[in-house]
């Protein structure tokens, strides 16, 4: 999400067409290219392996899109773990999520322009011969506005802008007459209603058929969007705009802009993260980089650099020197209160603020650039992949992962700017993550959560049209691309925008009139083209410096250390406020503090605020923290070897697999099928997992069964057709009311959909081997190495009967055991189920691990305090059953927060008040 090829050098030669002296005044354009300096701190790659790693990267791309061109093509997604296509209104709603599918074949045309990226230009002709030919974009299907805007618009932009790059070359698109061009517009009139409102922000949704309040369009009874979401279409709507000739798309993109900057907060410079677009009134009130904003910043930025505007890296500074003021903690990045920066609005960081080092790379601001993402990565380490949020020591809080491109993007450009080999070696790491834990037969699967390793069957547009751009433009030399790729800048979708455009179809006021900018230190806007002795002192080992003390933040410091101590919120001599995870009921000192809070002062009653908030967090943390995470079912045999992992719920009875070795075996289904009598074919299940249908009786009489039978563990499967863990809340099997003690054997839950995988893959290969365990087991390096050949040359794709078998012998994984990225999304617990026909209530793929209460690995030497928590802590788990576990912790708290009910509405009127 972020501008391409790191900028041209100062004194480059000036391309015919680039309108560089409109936007040379910025580090962001002078970036210092990888042959400027090299900060030694990790051994140089070696061209060779450089080149290796790219023809990887091409096979990945290979194995992903073919699969979707294959077997979901013309739908919008591809479906990796069922191996179809994602259809709109044809499987379950997943809610907002499914606002960015069309029914406008989106992966297609998602990837048009990293076709030409990784040189696939006769793949790339062939691709846009068939949007041409087979996509409709007059659907009657309500979309989101923003999805539509940077995936579609920006994709067609995209392959326009490449496609006029290769006919101007003479070889291939020689036929090609702006048809591209041509659609992009008819969608850019489609999205147009969506800015019929008083502000000029657009309305979240648009049916693309009949567009706006209509009764059949089904939408435009909206009041609020994101600031990301209205903030971030200038770049394909100006782009639309000086393409042809239309002003209006431009001009309705800026009025949007010119409206959210006159409504940010005055004294902080921040803006919220949901915005009525009508009133312009904040409805959330929190500031930060990432979920709801992150984009809107970007373009600001990006919108100078493509249109030349001045006024848009005058907002960006004076938004930026605010980021830095209240949001960055480095090497964190918390988000506040836009109208009390000094308070922390919360405890956890989500994955998408992973882009934002490498928006300070564009900026030039290099050293925060390089904590924080040395710090994302060190997450990344402990748990194969960015969580889609984690708190402030690094605990996972929202477990998913949806293959994001953020993390590359950064990664590529701190090596564009910085030339230091560390970075090939970090992207070196996500390319053997992502085939090591996401590849499966039919492409490559989202992760469910990262604790357990388990899969959804999910493998979104973004990832083909920004991940494999990132990580092929990482190792990839010049000469290795086809187009000079510094004459264009990426979208956040990564789709390429050329820079000419600025220069061309001009009839836009350049001249912000709408507000008076505050008066900021001049060192903001000082980066002018600056030498690498600006950007980096005379030492080659910068970068190293900046993140050796950042090596060990995730697993061996203390968490609270961490977080930078505000002077500007002590008073002269006064003591560090009370934070609600060092509270202890008895200690005579906190009781004090707290009777003081709200009374003496407006610091006081700050920091009142702020500490309740941490303990409505606290106490809703460490609920959750009683129950039982999610159980992984991991197909292991041939041709899954350990590729497929699905998500499953635990039960109250028979083993524990948190605690005891992983059950291996091959599935047979049981004789009865519902499992509520004796079985009939006990020979068929003896020394075998059996598989179970729900319903008819309780589950403990299920398990009895087929224990009975001579079965190792047992599967229950979903009697209601279609439901998936994807769209219900997973539940723990609860047992009958009785002892069930008796049971010895491990069972697990699986929805219809996660047990359908199953019961196909039965049909098809007869037999199929599971691992049963609490996390899914790593697979062989060496069969990884069979599994994925790939020519230094050349790319081919890989089917599931291509794999060849592995090593039985595997290793755990190392680590611990939203709607989509929704800030408003809050996990819950795991409820039990009292008998099989009761169903749980509450969704557990995003709750915290029980052993991550346990805090980071390597928690000794000085944070002794923390070390005796843990040990309170793993005694209470080994002692208590499930359902009273850690209950006597949390009740002081709750009995706390009830006293305080009275105080929390008076501070939040005094909020509403001065608002």
């Amino acid at each position: 999400m972020s501008e391409a090829g790191g900028g041209r050098g100062c004194g480059s030669p000036v391309p015919q067409r680039a309108p560089w002296s409109l936007v040379a005044t910025t580090a962001a354009l002078c970036l210092v290219t990888a042959t400027s300096v090299w900060t030694a701190g990790a051994a140089p790659m070696s061209r060779e392996e450089r080149q290796k790693l790219g023809n990887q990267v091409l096979e990945m791309f290979d194995h992903a899109y073919g699969n979707y061109m294959e077997h979901a093509y013309p739908a919008d997604e591809l479906m990796p773990l069922t191996c179809r296509g994602r259809v709109r209104g044809q499987e379950p709603s997943r809610g907002d999520v499914d606002d960015a599918l069309g029914k406008f074949s989106l992966t297609l045309i998602d990837s048009l322009d990293t076709l030409v990226v990784l040189n696939k230009t006769k793949e790339f002709e062939d691709a846009v011969r068939k949007v041409l030919t087979d996509v409709n974009l007059d659907n009657d299907v309500v979309v989101s506005v923003f999805e539509t805007n940077i995936r579609v618009l920006g994709g067609l932009l995209g392959g326009h802008s490449l496609a006029i790059m290769l006919k101007e070359k003479g070889e291939y698109m020689q036929w090609y007459n702006d048809e591209l061009l041509q659609m992009a517009k008819q969608l850019g009139y489609k999205l147009l209603p969506a800015f019929n409102t008083t502000s000029g922000l657009p309305y979240p949704r648009i049916n693309l058929k009949f567009g706006i309040r209509k009764p059949e369009a089904r939408t435009g009874t909206e009041t609020d969007t994101c600031t990301a979401c209205a903030g971030t279409l200038i770049l394909e709507f100006a782009a639309l705009s000086r393409f042809t000739g239309a002003t209006i798309f431009e001009e309705y993109a800026r009025k949007a802009l010119d409206f959210l900057w006159e409504k940010r907060q005055r004294s902080s410079n921040l803006v919220g993260v949901t915005i009525n677009i009508h009133t312009g009134d904040w409805v959330r009130k929190d500031s930060g980089v990432g979920a709801g904003i992150d984009s809107y910043y970007e373009y600001l930025l990006k919108a100078y650099v493509l249109l030349g505007d001045d006024s848009f890296l005058e907002r960006f500074n004076t938004h930026y020197d605010a980021i830095m003021r209240y949001i960055s903690q480095p090497p964190l990045l918390l988000d506040v209160h836009i109208h009390k920066p000094m308070l922390n609005a919360r405890t956890w960081m989500d994955a998408l603020l992973a882009f934002f080092p490498g928006l300070q790379v564009l900026k030039g601001d290099i050293r925060p650039a390089i904590e924080t993402h040395e710090m994302l990565y060190q997450v990344i380490k402990k748990h194969n992949f960015l969580p889609e949020a984690f708190t402030t020591d690094f605990r996972v809080h929202w477990a998913q992962h949806p293959l994001r491109p953020e993390f590359a993007e950064s990664t590529y450009f701190l090596y564009k700017a910085t030339g230091d080999p560390y970075y090939l070696e970090v992207g070196k790491t996500l390319i053997e993550n992502l085939n090591k834990y996401a590849r499966v037969p039919c492409g490559f699967a989202a992760m469910k959560d990262v604790r357990t390793g388990s899969h959804e069957d999910r493998m979104d547009s973004f990832f083909l049209a920004e991940m494999f751009k990132y990580l092929y433009l990482l190792f990839a030399d010049k000469e290795d691309i086809i187009f000079d790729i510094e004459d264009y800048i990426f979208t956040t979708e990564a789709h390429l925008l050329p820079l000419w455009l600025s220069t061309t179809n001009q009839s836009i006021s350049k001249k912000n009139t709408t507000s008076e900018y505050v008066e900021l230190d001049d060192s903001n806007f000082d980066w002018t083209c600056p030498n690498t002795q600006i950007l980096f002192p005379n030492d080659p080992l910068y970068a190293q410096s900046i993140r050796e003390p950042l090596k060990n933040v995730v697993d061996k410091s203390c968490p609270r250390g961490i977080i930078r101590v505000r002077e500007e919120s002590f008073r002269s001599g006064a003591k560090p406020p009370l934070r609600a995870r060092d509270f202890m009921a008895t200690n005579p000192e906190h009781l004090e503090i707290l009777k003081k809070m709200g009374a003496a002062s407006s610091v006081d009653a700050e920091d009142g605020l702020r500490f309740m908030q941490e303990m409505i967090e606290l106490s809703s943390q460490q609920q959750k923290e009683q129950q039982l995470p999610p159980r992984a079912v991991q197909i292991v045999s041939h041709p899954f070897f350990g590729r497929v992992v699905l998500t499953a719920g635990p039960a109250q009875f028979g083993l524990d697999l948190s605690k005891h070795k992983e059950t291996r075996g091959f599935v047979a289904s049981s004789k009865p099928y519902n499992g509520c009598s004796e079985l009939t074919n006990p020979e068929a299940v003896m020394g075998k997992i059996a598989l179970i249908q729900r319903g008819q009786c309780m589950f403990a009489e299920k398990a009895r069964n087929i224990q009975n039978a001579g079965a190792i563990g047992g599967i229950v499967i979903d009697d209601n057709e279609g439901s998936s863990s994807d769209t219900a809340p997973l539940f723990q099997m609860a047992g009958d009311g009785k002892d069930t003690d008796d049971i010895k054997i491990p069972m697990l839950f699986l929805f219809s959909k996660e047990g359908s995988i199953i019961l196909d893959a039965i049909r098809e290969y007869e037999e199929v081997e599971v691992l049963l365990s609490d996390k899914a087991k790593d697979r062989d390096p060496e069969m990884e190495n069979e599994e994925q050949p790939f020519s230094e040359n050349d790319s081919q794709y890989q089917s599931a009967e291509q794999l060849a078998p592995g090593s039985q012998e595997v290793d755990l994984v190392d680590g611990e055991s939203p709607e989509e990225n929704s800030p408003n999304s809050h996990p819950e617990p795991l409820s039990p189920a009292a008998t099989d026909n009761a169903a749980g209530a509450s969704p557990s793929e995003q709750n915290s691990d029980p052993t991550e209460n346990q805090g980071p690995a390597g928690l000794d030497g000085e944070c002794t305090d923390l070390d005796n928590q843990v040990q309170e802590q793993s005694e209470t788990e080994e002692d208590s059953s499930p359902n009273v576990s850690w209950g006597k912790k949390a009740q002081p708290i709750d009995s706390i927060l009830a006293d305080w009910n009275e105080d929390i509405e008076a501070f939040e009127m005094m909020e509403k008040g001065e608002l």
